[in-house]
């Protein structure tokens, strides 16, 4: 269908040029159509350059389910550990979840505040997803919290963290050493290993 045609050729565009640098001159010519057959599809550029965030978005949230519908509550070392690397080879693999990613940290003046609408509402959704999986490691007793929501926002940082590493770094070894520290701390500070550790400090302390 033309439509789908149109948004894969401004999807390749708008991830090499930018908003800015994506005229719609040269996304018809990729389809072999005129600029002004454009507007039978789209209202115009930022038309088509929301419609292209939004499907982005979908396939970006689409992938993080599909991960945390097979998470179970056994490991939770093993698949919080996975959901890192999998941030990681999603932006690599697939144009739409570089796209997404670029445009959330560098957005268009103009449609900063669409897109920010769209950012919130994805990260509200991940961390729905997160805090879900938190609270079965908690009830398990896989993990030391009192409540859900700490290592969940605690998490989140580090997939902040990674993901600012991925747009402005193009350092492979200094991407593993960052996901490796992160990954290090964080899970030291939730796991049972780290709270028997700090009861025996305790108990050493006081003797």
């Amino acid at each position: 269908m033309k439509t789908n045609e149109i948004k894969e050729a401004a999807l390749k565009y708008f991830t090499i040029h930018g908003y800015e640098g994506a005229s719609l001159s040269l996304i018809a010519e990729e389809v072999s159509m005129k600029k002004q057959s454009i507007y039978a599809h789209f209202k115009g550029k930022d038309d088509l350059f929301l419609q292209v965030l939004r499907d982005a978005k979908q396939t970006e949230l689409s992938s993080k389910r599909q991960y945390f519908s097979k998470v179970g509550s056994n490991n939770p070392e093993k698949d919080l550990y996975e959901f890192l690397q999998l941030v990681i080879e999603d932006f690599q693999k697939s144009e739409q979840l570089k796209f997404w990613l670029r445009m959330s940290f560098f957005p268009p003046a103009h449609l900063a505040q669409a897109i920010e609408a769209e950012v919130i509402d994805i990260e509200e959704k991940l961390q729905t997803m997160l805090e879900s999986k938190f609270q079965d490691w908690i009830n398990a007793k896989l993990i030391v919290c009192d409540e859900a929501i700490t290592p969940t926002f605690a998490f989140l940082g580090v997939v902040d963290s990674i993901m600012l590493e991925l747009v402005y770094g193009n350092d492979d070894k200094r991407l593993k050493a960052k996901l490796a520290a992160s990954w290090t701390v964080f899970w030291r500070g939730i796991s049972h290993q780290s709270f028997i550790q700090k009861e025996v400090f305790i108990h050493e302390e006081t003797n």
